[in-house]
């Protein structure tokens, strides 16, 4: 996972104030019932010692926020009496959080969020097409193709002098309009970097799009006869096939990240390695098990890099005050900073990894050829 949109919150110093809210308003008793859980994160954030500014900043922001339907979660960042960052999350957080200290408490919310894949999705029939896409930062861009030739898409029964005439001019209508539709997918595709494009509707329709397609992006193609542009259709079967897609290339994403820690893991793993490696500038990607209750701390200094196991290694590298947090929180700064990715992982996806943690790293020391892994 690429980890830019969180870099506004390490261009500034702490303390941070750090929120995870289940924001869902899908009962009646929705409003009073977000207003209680915030209540009582807002009591713990002062109770931690947060200004009454930033936490009224964070207030201001969850009760004005626009709601979405069903289930959903914020997270908010705040510091000096400012939001620097609010998410809204797929999915209510695992449990509600408030926390206050030197660093932004990011984890919760690179966990939740997942590997991010860039999609482009176009629902077609003879007439045109409806396309979306979404990039990697979720950011949604739309495109609407309409048939230059709609008066002529339908084919003319059997008979009459003029019935081959008419039949021809629909089928090039047809080829026009797939034409533009495959213009407007690639478009999309390439302004948001899409692994995945999902070509929906009218099978006949869909397949010439298809065929129009440059071969980059016939490669990452996925058809289904799902969906109509009719209005009031169920869009639910063809967002199954979007989810059951993107999922798939998330999945293989993690899985070749695996695999090439598996061919360096002769030089270990664990917190150690890890914390070296991001000293060194030296991790492309770390992977990391989510362990929501863990406890494991961290030196640090001002800058990203400035990380260490023990005060005293920072003392080496001129930091004058080392300051102590969560070891998670202060992974993901280093990383952020060195523009380094992050593979969230569940327990079972790396039964063997020491600590919780390892990195495939960007170059080998010269001291320790042919190894790449910490």
């Amino acid at each position: 996972m690429e980890l830019s949109f969180l870099r506004p919150l390490y261009q500034r110093p702490g303390p941070w104030c750090s929120v995870y809210l289940d924001a869902s308003r899908d009962t009646q008793d929705a409003r009073p019932a977000l207003d209680l859980r915030w209540r009582d994160l807002a009591g713990r954030l002062a109770e931690q010692g947060a200004d009454p500014d930033t936490v009224a900043a964070l207030d201001r922001m969850v009760r004005g926020h626009a709601p979405l339907p069903g289930d959903y979660g914020l997270a908010l960042f705040a510091r000096r009496g400012r939001v620097a960052l609010t998410e809204y999350l797929h999915a209510p957080p695992i449990r509600d959080l408030a926390a206050y200290g030197p660093l932004p408490h990011t984890m919760p919310l690179v966990a939740q969020r997942g590997e991010q894949v860039a999609w482009v999705r176009v629902l077609a029939d003879r007439t045109g097409a409806d396309a979306v896409a979404v990039s990697a930062g979720g950011v949604p861009r739309r495109a609407h193709v309409r048939g230059r030739e709609s008066h002529q898409l339908r084919r003319v029964q059997p008979g009459g002098w003029s019935q081959s005439r008419y039949q021809r001019a629909a089928t090039e209508a047809w080829h026009h309009n797939a034409g533009d539709a495959a213009a407007a997918t690639v478009t999309l595709a390439e302004r948001v970097g899409a692994e995945v494009v999902v070509l929906a509707g009218d099978v006949r329709a869909t397949g010439v799009i298809a065929a129009q397609l440059p071969p980059r992006w016939q490669d990452r193609l996925v058809r289904t006869d799902a969906g109509k542009r009719a209005g009031g259709a169920d869009p639910a079967a063809m967002e199954d096939v979007t989810v059951q897609a993107v999922a798939e290339v998330a999945d293989r994403r993690i899985q070749e990240t695996l695999d090439r820690f598996g061919v360096q893991e002769d030089v270990g793993a664990g917190l150690d390695a890890v914390v070296g490696a991001l000293q060194r500038n030296q991790v492309d990607t770390m992977l990391i098990v989510d362990d929501p209750s863990s406890t494991d701390e961290l030196w640090i200094g001002p800058e990203p890099i400035e990380i260490a196991t023990d005060p005293g290694q920072l003392t080496a590298m001129a930091v004058d005050e080392p300051q102590r947090v969560r070891a998670d929180a202060a992974l993901v700064r280093a990383l952020v900073g060195t523009d380094a990715a992050v593979a969230v992982l569940g327990p079972e996806e790396a039964p063997g990894l020491t600590d919780g943690v390892g990195a495939v790293l960007r170059y080998v020391d010269t001291g320790t050829p042919g190894r790449g892994g910490a």
